[in-house]
């Protein structure tokens, strides 16, 4: 369903740890939402400088209860210092919901969620979602302190099992969720991994599933979006589409979820020398343009999935 502008009226405005919790009231965005999209707001009011609007992912939506639509920020990031001056009864302007949303499996599946930081915070819906299907979900979550890991007590009550993870080891276990994440994966006896987390964390977390066949659907939300509707191209990364050739992939339109096999981890920020458009670049196996010229399929279109499709676990 394509997104829609409205002028959403702040709800509430709250901390939450080193995050700010901010519930708008905007119904159009809130039927149309699938687990896995994002907003995007015109931040700054109406003498700021800023042009470009900020985008979020959605952390939940309450059609049924007013159509709320909530989302986590840091008010450290670039402004969300404005945003989180805002009070209840301001109104925002809003875009969305955007991107393609997290596919979900078709049969009940073992699913283990991965988020880090305020990344975590797509997760939840997506988790009320599995649990319609009838899936398990297992949550590991992580952050550098404690006061900056997203949704454990969530986690807790929402998931069969819940692993915590910090850096300096102020909550949970010392280190990172990549870790935890090979242990996690086989007790869970995990048919998916859904991950939100920067880029580093989600270049491992696609290597392990590969190492053991678990299929990873990625939330990708660097580079940072601007637009948020792919105009502005400032959120591109390469990725491998199903007919084997990689192409520059805008992770608001194209995204932001994408099969963690298919991005090209190492090549993010870079146009790789093979992709479609680079200089030099000739087409393999003398391919038709009308061949090359079509976008695969690259990330997750939002519907279902066989999650348990070529499974393998250790041991």
């Amino acid at each position: 369903m394509a997104p829609v502008q409205v002028r959403g009226t702040v709800l509430t405005v709250r901390r939450v740890d080193a995050y700010v919790a901010m519930t708008v009231v905007a119904p159009a965005i809130a039927t149309k939402f699938r687990p896995g999209q994002f907003v995007a707001i015109a931040v700054g009011g109406p003498s700021t400088g800023m042009l470009g609007r900020r985008t979020f992912s959605v952390h939940d939506v309450r059609p049924d209860h007013g159509g709320t639509v909530e989302f986590i920020f840091s008010p450290s990031e670039p402004g969300a210092e404005w945003l989180a001056d805002c009070r209840a009864r301001d109104v925002l302007d809003i875009v969305g919901p955007l991107g393609r949303p997290f596919p979900v499996p078709r049969d009940p599946a073992s699913c283990m969620l991965i988020g880090v930081g305020a990344a975590a915070a797509p997760l939840f819906s997506l988790a009320s979602r599995l649990a319609e299907r009838g899936c398990q979900a297992d949550f590991l979550l992580g952050a550098e302190t404690a006061n900056r890991v997203f949704g454990a007590l969530t986690a807790n009550r929402m998931g069969r099992t819940a692993m915590i993870s910090t850096a300096d080891g102020t909550m949970g276990a010392r280190g990172s969720v990549v870790d935890l994440l090979p242990n996690a994966v086989l007790q869970a006896r995990s048919d998916v991994i859904y991950a939100a987390a920067p880029l580093p964390v989600l270049r491992a977390i696609s290597a392990l599933g590969g190492r053991y066949s678990i299929p990873v659907q990625a939330l990708v939300s660097e580079p940072a979006m601007v637009c948020g509707t792919g105009l502005c191209m400032g959120c591109v990364l390469p990725a491998i589409g199903t007919d084997g050739i990689t192409r520059m992939v805008r992770a608001c339109l194209d995204g932001p979820v994408f099969r963690g096999d298919l991005v090209r981890w190492d090549d993010v920020g870079t146009i790789p020398f093979d992709a479609l458009g680079a200089p030099g670049w000739k087409p393999r196996g003398g391919a038709s343009a009308a061949t090359t010229s079509a976008m695969p399929a690259l990330p997750a279109d939002g519907g279902d999935t066989r999650a348990a499709e070529g499974r393998k676990h250790a041991g």
